[in-house]
């Protein structure tokens, strides 16, 4: 509330008393009920007058008389005093003036007057506009529950090192707000449980050598133990959170495109490549590769999907993986979704050091894909990708599956 403090005197005559009791079960019950008052005179603690006013009108007339300035104290009273009619005008109010520049603040007032579909509004909002919603003013003014709630989600859309960065601003704000001295200590103090919901494994070496590592945030033993992770094979657990973030939600899909699989594919040194393109769009976020021949074994891989006629890297990743010698396939993903737009041509490319591994053969060159619970269908079409290829074709090779969300 603008002013805790504030206080309203109504002088109650018998048809406001009439109209007010009409209208909110709290007036009915604070005039009719068993402990009813006979003054005319009662006080109305932490409600602001221009919001009764506006509550007081819509019971005459049906008005109703909401702004931007007034709309939370209005919506506050109409909670009170039980106007659910305007209370659900309010809250129209918010849903159609929600912005990326003040999802944040509405997000807590919506989880403070207990909204739950603004509140998931206020979300999607987020998700769609992560990078403009954190740098809003209102964001370092959220509580930790509201920043834990915002943090668990998987389908922000920014680079983890940019929602570190806001994180870090958040913690200093809160710091001046406990009036502690802003230093290392203290911001992981303020974070609490916050910090282990930062996805320090999707960000690269490189960011976070140059960001985090060097916070003072976190432990000497946390920062050794993501180095490792970002460096050696097989990965050391870490106390973090590897799953990538998709912006859409839903379930994840694959699809496999060979239909026979077969003994020792070879590694030089170049790429394993297959083009593709799709009827709709989808965010890839990983291949399923084959692993060795040999029994037991780690492999570095690096994967990356390409706009085949713009040459530009999409997305990639630098990473590993470990299989257990099995013509099974083995999960690699990137560390952020790429999205594929339709009847566009892309180029998914893998490079494997190992040693020779399983490979696919009878080939599809078209898979579709159908959803289970909505029967909408996926079509993928593939065809050779020429230029630093190591042999993978439609026919056979490996990049055998393709992990995505629709």
């Amino acid at each position: 509330m603008e002013s805790s403090q504030a206080r309203l005197f109504l002088f109650v005559f018998s048809y406001v008393r009439f109209v007010l009791a009409v209208g909110s079960a709290v007036f009915d019950a604070m005039f009719n009920g068993g402990m009813a008052t006979t003054s005319t005179e009662i006080e109305l603690p932490d409600v602001e007058p221009a919001a009764f006013l506006a509550l007081l009108k819509f019971l005459y007339s049906d008005e109703v008389q909401i702004g931007p300035e007034t709309v939370m104290t209005t919506l506050y009273t109409a909670k009170k005093y039980a106007v659910p009619a305007l209370e659900a005008h309010c809250v129209e109010f918010l849903k159609k003036n929600l912005r990326a520049d003040n999802a944040f603040m509405l997000l807590t007032q919506a989880r403070l007057f207990d909204e739950p579909q603004l509140a998931s509004l206020c979300l999607e909002n987020i998700d769609k506009n992560t990078s403009d919603a954190i740098n809003a003013e209102g964001f370092t003014d959220i509580d930790l529950d509201t920043l834990v709630a915002v943090l668990e989600r998987d389908s922000l859309g920014i680079r983890e090192v940019r929602l570190f960065n806001a994180v870090v601003r958040w913690a200093e704000a809160e710091c001046q707000r406990q009036q502690l001295q802003v230093i290392p200590e203290n911001k992981r103090k303020a974070l609490g449980k916050a910090l282990s919901l930062i996805r320090f494994p999707l960000m690269t070496i490189e960011e976070f050598a140059a960001g985090p590592a060097q916070s003072g945030i976190l432990t000497d033993r946390e920062v050794v133990s993501l180095f490792l992770h970002f460096t050696v094979n097989p990965k050391p657990r870490v106390e973090f959170i590897d799953r990538p973030r998709c912006c859409l939600r839903g379930k994840e899909c694959s699809i496999n495109r060979f239909q026979q699989v077969e003994s020792r594919w070879g590694y030089s040194g170049t790429s394993d490549r297959i083009r593709f393109s799709v009827n709709k769009r989808i965010f890839i976020v990983g291949f399923g590769l084959y692993g060795s021949i040999h029994g037991p074994t780690d492999y570095q891989v690096n994967i990356q999907i390409i706009h085949t006629d713009s040459n530009t890297v999409l997305g990639q990743n630098d990473t590993g993986f470990s299989c257990d010698g099995s013509s099974n396939t083995f999960r690699v993903m990137f560390k952020e979704p790429v999205e594929i737009l339709p009847t566009v041509s892309y180029t998914a490319c893998a490079t494997l050091k190992g040693p020779d591994s399983h490979y696919g053969t009878k080939g599809l060159r078209k898979v579709v894909h159908e959803s289970p619970t909505t029967g909408t269908k996926t079509c993928f079409t593939f065809c050779y990708a020429a230029g630093n290829n190591n042999g993978t074709s439609v026919e056979d090779g490996q990049i055998p599956e393709i992990i995505f969300y629709t």
